[in-house]
């Protein structure tokens, strides 16, 4: 049977996640996703996606300190960083470095540790390509600073508000998984044919770099920034709609519900409300914009999707959009490693077969 682009083929048995579109689900480890991250940080949820429980104190606390140790980046990595064209894309430097990591140190067969320290490091590669290219100081990471709070660190230099850390970490937690997408995919072929961790993660990147996989959510900055205050929504919106434009955001090509993501980003926001202006314009932009789209589309069930909180966060950061992807693989990197440790657990190589079409 050829079914184009793979579409709802089952390739591969995961216990790792799941995604129901029509019920609007997304479930680490069997558990929805709002429950697993609710209280948890960074760090704690990918523990629970690797492991499928949480950990006691003394395990987590261990767990933690392993972050910190491996954010140390080798000379030889930093050297490499400094020597790529400043042309290149940072998803490009992170493809590169990432691929420097094979060594000695880097056994054949994946492993946790190696899973641990690549997921750690990873958002420390992509502050420090960001910096160099910007032709900035490069800046250490703080053994002080959680995950996303360092990386946010090392990206600017200036200390992160409260305001930001949650919405960028909450961002992140939700955006570790989701089922067998194409960089997942691309990782766990690599890794099918016995090759390595950082093989399947180069492998990965390089999918994800793709616009239509890890496209940046720039269409929806785009609008937050032409609306600019809550008066301005509803004439900004009829005005697109009368045109026939597509209002960026809104619809996804899984979910026919809401994306359980963006309801949970929607939460994130409501509770800073008023500590940041462009959150709090986008928890009114969606309200009337959903009005007015059942106003014009009746039946249609447009709902928002993750990309229009992920872009509202983005912005309240003033976070450079040349980072949206590479912050999007920051989350997923810990998916990638989750698919590529289970594939190697119980491997049988991919080996497809095509259907000749020519003369």
């Amino acid at each position: 049977m050829f079914q184009k682009g793979l579409k709802g083929v089952v390739a591969v048995q995961t216990s790792i996640s799941s995604v129901d579109g029509d019920k609007g689900e997304l479930r680490y480890r069997g558990k929805l996703v709002d429950e697993v991250i609710k209280g948890k940080s960074f760090e704690e949820t990918a523990h629970f996606l690797w492991h499928g429980k949480s950990g006691d104190s003394v395990e987590l606390e261990e767990w933690k300190a392993s972050f910190l140790k491996f954010r140390k980046v080798p000379e030889h990595i930093v050297e490499i960083a400094k020597l790529l064209p400043k042309e290149a894309s940072i998803m490009d430097g992170l493809r590169t470095l990432i691929s420097a990591y094979s060594s000695q140190a880097f056994s054949r067969i994946p492993s946790e540790q190696q899973a641990l320290s690549l997921v750690s490091v990873f958002p420390v590669l992509t502050a420090l390509l960001y910096r160099v290219q910007q032709g900035l100081p490069i800046i250490e990471p703080r053994d002080d600073l959680n995950h996303t709070a360092n990386y946010l660190w090392m990206l600017k230099g200036t200390e992160p508000t409260v305001a930001q850390i949650e919405a960028l970490e909450t961002y992140l937690k939700l955006t570790m998984e989701h089922g067998m997408n194409a960089s997942t995919f691309a990782a766990r072929v690599t890794v099918s044919t016995e090759s390595d961790m950082v093989s399947a993660l180069t492998s990965a990147i390089g999918t994800m770099k793709g616009p239509l996989h890890g496209g940046a959510p720039s269409g929806v900055i785009d609008l937050l920034e032409e609306i600019q205050s809550p008066e301005r929504i509803e004439p900004v919106i009829k005005n697109k709609l009368d045109r026939g434009e597509k209002i960026m955001g809104f619809g996804h090509r899984v979910y026919r519900t809401e994306d359980p993501r963006s309801i949970l980003l929607r939460n994130a926001c409501l509770a800073l409300e008023g500590e940041d202006a462009w959150l709090d314009l986008a928890v009114s932009a969606e309200q009337e914009i959903i009005r007015l789209l059942n106003e014009r589309k009746p039946g249609r069930a447009l709902y928002t999707n993750v990309e229009f909180y992920a872009a509202a966060i983005m912005r309240s950061i003033d976070m450079p959009p040349a980072l949206f992807t590479p912050t999007f693989s920051v989350a997923r990197i810990v998916g990638w490693t989750a698919h590529v440790l289970e594939q190697q657990r119980d491997n049988v190589i991919f080996r497809p077969q095509s259907e000749y079409i020519g003369n």
